[in-house]
């Protein structure tokens, strides 16, 4: 007889994962919860909820019968995607920590010690799905609802951890996710979903930034190199930021368009469509390919930002560790330190980090 196929489930003590959860309790499926501690509660991230978060996923293993254990990985968090998140502020660009942690945690350390532990998978609440090509390769698809698509933030995932992974609610829009917590009773159903940086929870980015970072004032300019105004410092502002340079009064506002390291000079450009806060290519690195990397261009749909609709472009190999993006259409706040994940029809084939 087959053996049962042995999932470690990721329970966040959100509805997504509680009812992924749902989903895999079948026969066949040797299920067991797993809640992972990352972060705790402290003064510079108060609205971190890890112990309610702790106490609905076992609320969830319990309403469905299945084993709960906690994973600590706090600090292996802190140093892997916090450290980085600061550094990159620091450096002048704008991190996702939220595909940092997939990579590093989620799909890293969790991933590892499932398999360490004997598990054949993982089961996150991701709304994405997986697939296994008649050639045994892994592909990557967009979830289903396009509103709730996260693929973006899995963007890293190379065969390996696609292989081992399980996206139970990837084919589910997000109201068919509700109505089945509901209909099963689960304590999540009506839950809020999550918002803020993973695993922490909503914070004020620039005062978290603060208390890590130091302040170093200068001037911020417009595209003419006229001094409009002056910033705390490059680290504290994102590009395509409005609000909070304190400069444009009621009139055309301002939008942060790039960032002079050498010069300590924040650049803005003056209203919407400033040509500055536009360009028509960008330089990515890092890159990692799903499936087969490019020999040396592909044409795609890429989104930079998580949300942003597809847009048309070609991306060529430039070098061993640089590829070029151009699109069709000029994009508006290109940021650096991003990621820009590219796409053939629903599949996302790859991507890699946003550099100039």
């Amino acid at each position: 007889m087959n053996q049962p196929e042995r999932i470690a489930v990721a329970l966040s003590g959100g509805v997504d994962s509680s009812v992924a959860a749902l989903l895999l309790k079948r026969p066949g499926v040797d299920l067991v919860g797993v809640f992972m501690k990352n972060w705790t509660k402290s003064r510079v991230s108060p609205f971190c909820s890890e112990e309610a978060d702790r106490k609905d996923a076992l609320r969830v293993a319990t309403k469905l019968g299945i084993p709960f254990e906690v994973w600590n990985f706090e600090t292996d968090y802190r140093q892997r995607v916090m450290e980085v998140f600061f550094k990159e502020y620091q450096a002048g660009r704008t991190p996702n920590p939220d595909v940092l942690c997939n990579q590093e945690i989620k799909f890293g350390l969790f991933l590892k010690r499932a398999l360490d532990k004997g598990f054949d998978a993982i089961a996150t609440g991701h709304y994405a799905r997986v697939r296994k090509s008649r050639d045994g390769a892994f592909h990557l698809l967009a979830g289903k609802d396009a509103n709730k698509d996260q693929s973006y933030f899995l963007v890293t995932l190379g065969q390996s951890a696609l292989s081992h992974a399980r996206f139970p609610v990837g084919d589910l829009a997000k109201p068919e996710v509700r109505k089945l917590a509901a209909v099963a009773g689960l304590p999540t159903a009506k839950k809020p979903d999550s918002q803020g940086i993973c695993f922490i929870g909503q914070v004020n980015v620039q005062e978290f930034l603060q208390t890590r970072l130091d302040k170093s004032p200068g001037d911020i300019v417009d595209s003419q190199g006229k001094v409009v105004g002056r910033h705390n410092g490059l680290a504290f502002a994102t590009i395509g930021q409005r609000h909070g340079l304190n400069i444009g009064g009621a009139g055309i506002p301002y939008y942060v368009a790039a960032k002079d390291l050498k010069t300590n000079r924040l650049i803005v450009g003056h209203g919407n469509q400033d040509p500055v806060l536009y360009a028509r290519s960008l330089i990515m690195t890092n890159a990692t390919w799903t499936t087969k990397e490019p020999k040396h261009s592909v044409k795609c749909r890429v989104r930079i930002r998580y949300r942003q609709p597809l847009q048309s472009a070609v991306v060529e190999r430039v070098s061993s560790r640089r590829w070029q993006v151009t699109f069709s259409q000029p994009q508006r706040a290109v940021t650096p330190g991003q990621y820009a994940a590219c796409y053939v029809g629903e599949e996302l084939i790859g991507g890699g980090i946003i550099q100039k």
